[in-house]
């Protein structure tokens, strides 16, 4: 016989931490549903934007305001509840709440108070495009959104640029292009960028392009920079390895130039290092090629 926890029924007093669907209401999990309608009220990132799946689903529960102007006051609130007896759940507007969502300052007050936390997983829109992006690299990193202002978000990108993992990005509509253009330009362009929108919504769309390429593929189609977004930038390639596109501008400025200032360009333009680009060229000369 399964337990209550197995069966998903709330068992004890304690802030329930609810992922929510991103955008298909059918997503929701049926321990989510069971917790919503047990507990004794749900903390929201946006009350009216969770009210349509609370009212989708004939759940009653009343819900009140935890986002990131409130947090610290809304977070006494709960432990108040808690203190209470009272059972309470967080939800954020979509996916797995306190990741590049509010609510992990008000769990960190909640465990600092001696309350349970109990994590039900579910939807999460990084999680959903790593296993559809078709990036096949054992590591990944999650960044979350980059700064908005340029110059903070290119000092971001260039922190970045060396790490040995797939980079996982959140973007808004307003900064798409913005950001996607400094991706561009800054990390190698043989890299791959998945980019998502819309995630189980009606015009959802994941697609994979060239990073060198990814400015024009969003200004080909003004729908593409419409939505939410999800960036997968994939790994730098090994430092030894140049591409084959790389190759060609070197070829092509040694064709040209001196060839120290052939390789100082060409680390310039593909962002490999300027001591492979060095050694290719050298073994070109040698091979009279």
């Amino acid at each position: 016989m399964q337990d209550q926890h197995e069966q998903g029924l709330i068992v004890t007093s304690g802030l329930y931490v609810v992922a929510t669907p991103l955008g298909n209401l059918g997503d929701i999990t049926l321990r989510a549903l069971d917790v919503l309608r047990g507990v004794d009220a749900i903390a929201c990132e946006d009350t009216r934007h969770t009210r349509r799946l609370l009212d989708h689903y004939g759940i009653q529960a009343p819900a009140f305001a935890l986002h990131e102007h409130n947090e610290a006051a809304a977070a006494q609130k709960l432990i108040a509840m808690l203190g209470a007896g009272k059972r309470v759940a967080l939800v954020s507007d979509a996916g797995t709440p306190c990741i590049s969502d509010p609510g992990a300052r008000a769990v960190a007050a909640v465990r600092a108070a001696g309350y349970p936390v109990i994590p039900l997983p579910g939807p999460n829109a990084a999680a959903a495009v790593l296993s559809a992006g078709g990036l096949d690299y054992p590591h990944f990193l999650f960044v979350g959104f980059l700064p908005n202002k340029r110059t903070a978000r290119r000092q971001q990108i260039e922190a970045l640029r060396s790490i040995s993992a797939t980079l996982v990005f959140y973007e808004a509509p307003h900064r798409i292009v913005d950001t996607v253009a400094d991706l561009a330009e800054m990390l190698e362009p043989a890299r791959t960028l998945v980019i998502a929108r819309e995630l189980t919504k009606l015009f959802e769309q994941i697609a994979a392009v060239p990073l060198a390429e990814a400015p024009a593929w969003l200004a080909a189609d003004p729908n593409r920079q419409r939505g939410e977004f999800v960036l997968l930038v994939s790994a730098p390639p090994p430092a030894d390895e140049l591409s084959a596109e790389v190759l060609r501008t070197l070829k092509l400025l040694l064709a040209e130039l001196p060839l120290k200032q052939a390789v100082k360009l060409a680390a310039e333009i593909s962002g490999r290092p300027k001591n492979a680009l060095y050694e290719q060229a050298l073994a070109w000369k040698d091979q009279k090629l």
